[in-house]
């Protein structure tokens, strides 16, 4: 365990007193969350929205990782499903797949917080804080929690020295992929990335890492599927991998299974782009970003 680790698993500890008074049921329930429809801009409350929501099996819910307000927005739509009587499952970018067993045995209530922490830490570098109200509810109303993501070390390798740098026992571990993305695409990953101007195989590198990522959390998420026909999962992920270039467009060149697309809107000096039916299906409204 790094010291990076130790440290933040201290204080995720120092967090345990604290949620070891709270529970669910004491909290007040969330106020309705404003949606923006894409495809005509008509503004919905959530309830008004939910039939559309729930008639997906998959729901991406897209995030910026660092902001409080966007996981709030996330456990409200968690949170309809669930007390709705939709059986819905919670995809997680934070967890690679090899530690399903933690996450199954964290939602059956026999893994205790303390060395949960050890296993969030080792997945997520992003404080507990920010996501324990969500995996708190997960465990409280025994809701899966499906770990979608690879080795990190993996991914930077890939966007360091490209896929070609693989060895051939990675290779089994992971789909094959190229950095073929339409241009719309290419310029969101640019303009997400900071990569305004970068070319060649700096690009090209970046760019696989990316699609390998999106790849290997879509196969997860359609093996979940199949082994869970009645089951609707929100996939819980950064906005660019949530946008429907990300995850869903390698979910789609395998599958038709029904999606919908929520991701937080930007304040418009931020945004810079039109966003299209093709990019998201709803934003949410009134989360203010909060800039650091």
């Amino acid at each position: 365990m790094t010291r990076r680790t130790r440290i933040a698993l201290a204080l995720g500890l120092a967090l345990l007193a604290i949620h070891a008074a709270i529970t669910w049921r004491r909290l007040p329930a969330p106020g309705p969350e404003r949606l923006l429809r894409v495809s005509d801009g008509r503004e919905l409350a959530l309830d008004e929205a939910l039939p559309a929501l729930a008639a997906a099996r998959l729901l991406f819910l897209g995030e910026f990782h660092d902001q409080p307000a966007h996981h709030r927005a996330q456990l409200a739509v968690i949170r309809a499903l669930h007390e709705a009587g939709h059986p819905v499952a919670v995809g997680m970018e934070m967890f690679r797949a090899d530690d399903q067993q933690a996450l199954d045995r964290w939602v059956e209530g026999t893994l205790p917080l303390e060395e949960f922490l050890s296993v969030y830490y080792a997945n997520w570098n992003f404080p507990w804080a920010l996501y324990s109200d969500m995996l708190l509810y997960a465990r409280e109303h025994r809701i899966p929690l499906v770990g979608l993501n690879l080795s990190p070390e993996l991914v930077q390798q890939v966007a360091r020295r490209g896929f070609g740098s693989l060895g051939p026992e990675q290779l089994q571990q992971v789909p094959t992929v190229q950095c073929v993305v339409d241009e719309e695409y290419e310029a969101f990953i640019r303009r997400a990335m900071g990569m305004h101007g970068t070319g060649g195989p700096a690009f090209t590198n970046f760019c696989e890492a990316q699609l390998l990522w999106d790849t290997v959390m879509a196969i997860h998420l359609l093996a979940y599927l199949d082994e869970n026909p009645g089951m609707t999962v929100a996939v819980v992920a950064g906005r660019g991998h949530a946008w429907k270039g990300g995850i869903p467009a390698r979910v789609s060149q395998r599958s038709a299974v029904p999606m919908q697309v929520l991701v937080p809107k930007l304040p418009d000096a931020f945004q810079q782009v039109e966003v299209r039916p093709e990019d998201a299906d709803y934003f949410w409204l009134g989360l203010e970003l909060e800039l650091r």
